[in-house]
């Protein structure tokens, strides 16, 4: 199969995702559209837009701190660049979850000559501060919101946990098959272990050796304090974005930072499963909206209306990255 036509089926099937979870979750509240629509129209704007310009600061500090990555590698990306690529990718997100790090790296590529395996391990080493740094929430959450997180958790992942291994033990040779698949998808992996190696060491060792280099940038930063302190800045400006934009509801003005915690954490992890978060971030916020005691109506519009808002920055300045970089790098004849 080739890439293109992969990458397209991928799309379909994510996209489709997403459309069935904003069908599920409008059908449970189809009735009453019109309060869902009255409250979009009686939302407070002026926090709408603070929640915004907060999140284009989040967005222009994660490609400020890139630099910080690329300079120990002897590359280097200007500023507009470096906002346009996260834009850009940002944008790309919308269409196929993680395709914006391919089309960040791809733009870096194009318009500052940086090698795409070299910026790619750079892009990966932000995840992986991204991650450690959302671990650093839920410990927060668990500190703030221990009853409220293992109820969240009982009610929506333990007690289903439950019913599966139950419905499992109802049906053994389902059971059974299970484990001997994924036994036997382990011995394949062990077995074919050097075969797999001596392939990324050949054909993809330039490559992987390029990968591994960026993603080693971390340990030669410079000024490693101020990287660290750009990176918690963009999870705070990530933070007051999302919290800013409770206030634009009268209903959901009530939600206190530490609710706040946990509404970003799972509201993360609910953007990585369908195209921009599509359906997935707004039953996520929806459901703890409710465990909350927000109303129904408000709990619904309001992962829209923040989800929304983002997208429209993220569109906005995406499509003009796209229009301008071909003209801000005109001078520097690196336009293919």
């Amino acid at each position: 199969m080739k890439p293109k036509t992969k990458s397209i089926i991928q799309f379909v099937i994510l996209l489709g995702i997403g459309i069935l979870l904003v069908w599920l979750a409008f059908s449970q509240v189809a009735e009453k559209k019109d309060e869902i629509v009255n409250a979009f129209t009686n939302a407070n704007y002026f926090w709408v837009m603070i929640s915004v310009i907060i999140g284009f600061i989040s967005h222009f500090l994660r490609a400020y701190r890139w630099n910080y990555l690329l300079e120990p590698l002897g590359h280097k990306t200007t500023l507009l660049n470096a906002n346009a690529a996260v834009f850009i990718g940002y944008f790309a997100n919308y269409g196929l979850p993680r395709m914006g790090e391919i089309s960040r790296c791809t733009v870096a590529g194009k318009y500052d000559k940086i090698p795409f395996q070299i910026g790619f391990g750079t892009v990966v080493t932000e995840r992986i501060i991204d991650t450690f740094l959302l671990l650093i929430i839920f410990l927060l959450t668990l500190v703030f919101q221990f009853a409220e997180l293992g109820g969240l958790m009982e009610k929506y992942i333990f007690s289903g946990m439950r019913s599966k291994f139950h419905a499992l033990a109802e049906r053994p040779i389902l059971a059974i098959a299970l484990v001997i698949f994924i036994g036997g998808t382990a011995l394949a992996l062990f077995v074919l272990r050097k075969k797999i190696m001596s392939k990324l060491k050949g054909k993809f060792g330039s490559v992987i050796k390029g990968f591994i280099e960026g993603l080693s940038s971390v340990k030669r930063i410079k000024n490693l304090g101020a990287f660290v302190g750009l990176s918690f800045l963009i999870w705070m400006a990530y933070f007051y974005s999302l919290y800013f934009c409770l206030k634009a509801l009268p209903e959901t003005a009530v939600i206190n930072q530490t609710q706040c915690l946990t509404l970003m954490l799972f509201g993360t992890l609910g953007i990585v499963f369908t195209p921009g978060g599509l359906g997935a971030y707004h039953i996520i916020i929806a459901e703890i909206l409710i465990f909350y005691s927000v109303d129904q109506v408000p709990a619904v519009a309001f992962p829209w209306l923040v989800w929304t808002s983002q997208f429209i920055l993220i569109a906005v300045l995406g499509l003009i990255s796209m229009a301008a970089l071909p003209i801000i790098n005109k001078k520097n004849h690196v336009v293919s």
